[in-house]
């Protein structure tokens, strides 16, 4: 009789999550601590874990369910979408590191159940999640449109036409490899996508490049070692990822340092002889300096034209963010997206200038002193934005960078403030 009783108990809470997140999602896979690892090692799989009672879950969900109508209906599609309750496998979201709902991570076929699995950090409709998914998982969508059912060959090809990339990172093939490294500074990953540590160092990979587009002389790369295995031999290429550094089409050094975006790209920037970003960085750090000391070039007094944005360091980070809301921009110097998002940023600390709930912040992670912190706080790349409540991170921001997003999404967690979280 109580096994009866817990079980019809179950049930109900299981009926009322359903109805708590505004649908009945039949579409995509319900993974759960029993059946996700078999899930995710026989399909590639983007997972969506959420809580019931979260609004921005109930808000996603709609579209997480238009997703998985799309590509679990495609009998040839290489991705699975599914969804883990974290209210009822809290256990399986602690093991992947579920820090916030939702949270959105791609695991790849027999290669990152154990392993992480890739963050999604980009905006939550269709498009975005649809590019996310071709990029990533490119060479197997090339298998379902070149070999349809062709298990020799079970990680796929690229297509003949593959889409104009996102990003500035290139994905070389046998027809193109040669041409492109033949002149110039090359970094070049050699990866096959079957691989777990590729698939960790993919977003890094990814910001590497985004970091460096404004560079004329350097091109980041990469070349799938599964599909163009004479290329990978010619180079030596004995495990993976290998990542050589190519210049005029010569290999003239493997790298085998951190994987870091900052050290990845101290390394090329020793490699190159410098790059472009740090000097004009260093301008701007010593134009700075000038205006923080409130001189002229003449040594007449300026105004006071300081920053309203909070400048925070290891001493007193813990303190700056222990009441109210604090916003924080993870940033290093030369970073050409941390020079493009530093005005908004501004910007958006003169807005809200009159609020005593809230201050937006940023921590120089390149500064020694700060490393630890930003090691801490789980900063993988340039600019992460993180947003604090009462000492407690709360959420990352991943929507676009103009000032009325960043505005809305600050003024939405004030509102939430006294409320029920929709984080961890």
């Amino acid at each position: 009789m109580a096994g009866t009783q817990r079980t019809f108990t179950v049930m109900v809470a299981l009926l009322l999550a359903t109805l708590a997140n505004g649908h009945s999602d039949t579409t995509s896979v319900h993974l759960t601590k029993d059946n996700f690892q078999t899930e995710v090692d026989g399909a590639n799989y983007f997972v969506m874990f959420y809580a019931p009672w979260c609004d921005y879950c109930k808000k996603l969900a709609p579209t997480w369910a238009s997703l998985a109508e799309a590509r679990n209906g495609d009998a040839d599609g290489v991705v699975k979408i599914g969804r883990v309750d974290c209210t009822t496998d809290g256990d399986l979201c602690t093991q992947h590191d579920i820090t916030g709902y939702p949270m959105l991570k791609l695991f790849r076929k027999g290669g990152s159940g154990g392993d992480g699995g890739t963050k999604y950090r980009g905006g939550r409709d269709l498009a975005q999640f649809n590019a996310f998914l071709d990029e990533q998982l490119a060479t197997a969508a090339g298998e379902g449109a070149k070999e349809g059912a062709d298990s020799s060959q079970e990680d796929g090809g690229l297509p003949d036409a593959p889409p104009t990339p996102v990003s500035p990172l290139t994905e070389l093939t046998e027809d193109t490899f040669a041409k492109h490294v033949s002149s110039g500074k090359h970094f070049v990953k050699f990866y096959a996508p079957w691989c777990g540590h590729c698939t960790k160092l993919a977003p890094t990979w990814e910001e590497l490049a985004r970091s460096l587009e404004h560079e004329r002389d350097i091109r980041v790369s990469k070349i799938d070692c599964t599909q163009y295995r004479p290329i990978c031999t010619d180079f030596e290429v004995k495990g993976y990822p290998t990542l050589l550094w190519i210049e005029d089409g010569k290999k003239i050094e493997k790298y085998t340092g951190p994987r870091t975006h900052a050290d990845l790209k101290q390394y090329v920037s020793r490699m190159a002889g410098g790059l472009k970003e740090e000097q004009e960085a260093g301008g701007q750090q010593q134009g700075d300096k000038k205006k923080e000391e409130g001189t002229l070039e003449g040594g007449a007094e300026r105004e006071d034209n300081r920053s309203v944005v909070v400048q925070l360091s290891e001493g007193d980070f813990a303190h700056a963010i222990a009441k109210g809301v604090t916003v924080v921009k993870f940033y290093a110097p030369w970073c050409g997206h941390c020079m493009r998002l530093a005005p908004t940023w501004e910007q958006l600390a003169e807005k809200l200038a009159a609020r005593d709930d809230v201050k937006i912040a940023k921590v120089d992670c390149t500064v020694d002193a700060n490393k630890e912190l930003c090691g801490e706080q789980e900063v993988n790349g340039y600019p992460t934005v993180f947003l604090y409540r009462e000492g407690e991170k709360v959420t990352e921001y991943f929507g676009h960078r103009s000032l009325d997003d960043l505005h809305e999404f600050v003024m939405q967690h004030l509102q939430d403030q006294g409320g029920s979280h929709d984080e961890l």
